[in-house]
């Protein structure tokens, strides 16, 4: 329990670090809103598709399995938490937002060292095949949601086109598309080209929590703690619960329940806040659930690795 939490902070460190320093920028005016807006949009409107279209054409053996748990999973409450939300009479754009919160994860700063870690190269085996469809669906269902809410006064016809012209003009859908039309056509990607895109979207995480950093800054944590506090238990408990279950109702063997479930439980990414800002709903809610489920993630991950210590 005590290698396993050390091997938590010594990932979550730098993502701290990271948005401290994005904090401490925007609160010296190093870096004014201008400054942080072109950021977002780099992020945004290149980084993060670059690295979505890398990730989505870059192919996959084993792991299928534990991806379908873990997707089967997290689709299940991204739908109960957006039609709970609705119900609850939140608008249609913030319940995407919040859907997105309690289902995305920090599948690449903190998934892939803690599953290295934890379980070794096989347990990375595992984790592909979800890091390969875990932007594209569930960043791809909330850009959807997105656009449907921002069109939402239109008339029926005018609303179809207005989003399916917003979202091909979002760059996060492109990407996620083009990658779904070039995999399937198994279209290869030259090695400069998949170089150059695995740059611009190694870039595309710190710059999303850099963004959030400055986000904090005049940032009134109190004023929605509720939904946070309900967000975080959603993505830290009930999301790694509910995986479990769909894990062993499929039959996995050890190694996939575990990397399926500390994969459910890694708390939210900050490309969800990226999203939110982007549609501008949303967005502090989002931060904040980036923030406090980071810092209780300690806790709860220490546990799942000290639970499934020895499994390979």
């Amino acid at each position: 329990m005590r290698d396993a939490a050390l091997v938590v902070l010594q990932v979550v460190a730098p993502i701290f670090a990271i948005i401290l320093a994005g904090y401490l920028a925007a609160s010296r005016r190093f870096i004014d809103a201008a400054g942080f807006k072109g950021l977002n949009s780099f992020a945004f409107g290149l980084a993060a598709p670059s690295l979505l279209f890398a990730s989505g054409t870059a192919g996959h053996q084993g792991g299928g399995a534990a991806a379908l748990a873990f997707f089967l999973g997290a689709g299940l409450l991204y739908a109960a938490t957006l039609i709970g939300a609705r119900v609850a009479g939140l608008p249609l754009a913030p319940s995407g937002a919040l859907a997105l919160d309690v289902s995305y994860g920090n599948t690449v700063m903190m998934g892939i060292p803690l599953i290295a870690a934890g379980f070794g190269q096989e347990g990375l085996s595992v984790l592909i095949a979800i890091l390969a469809l875990h932007s594209l669906l569930l960043l791809g269902a909330g850009t959807v949601i997105a656009e449907i809410a921002h069109n939402a006064d239109a008339k029926p016809l005018r609303l179809l086109r207005a989003t399916i012209g917003g979202m091909l003009t979002n760059p996060v859908f492109v990407a996620v598309f083009a990658a779904l039309v070039w995999s399937a056509l198994h279209l290869p990607v030259p090695g400069p080209a998949r170089s150059t895109l695995q740059m611009l979207g190694a870039a595309a995480p710190p710059v999303a929590l850099f963004c959030l950093g400055g986000s904090l800054n005049g940032f009134n944590a109190r004023a929605g703690w509720r939904q946070t506090g309900v967000t975080v238990v959603l993505k830290l408990a009930a999301l790694p619960l509910i995986v479990w279950a769909m894990a062993r109702l499929l039959g996995l063997s050890d190694l996939e329940v575990a990397v399926a479930v500390v994969a459910a439980a890694l708390p939210t990414g900050a490309n969800a806040f990226l999203l939110a800002r982007r549609y501008a709903s949303g967005a502090d809610a989002s931060g904040a659930a980036v923030l406090v489920s980071t810092t209780l993630s300690v806790v709860t991950l220490s546990v799942l690795l000290g639970a499934f210590a020895g499994v390979r």
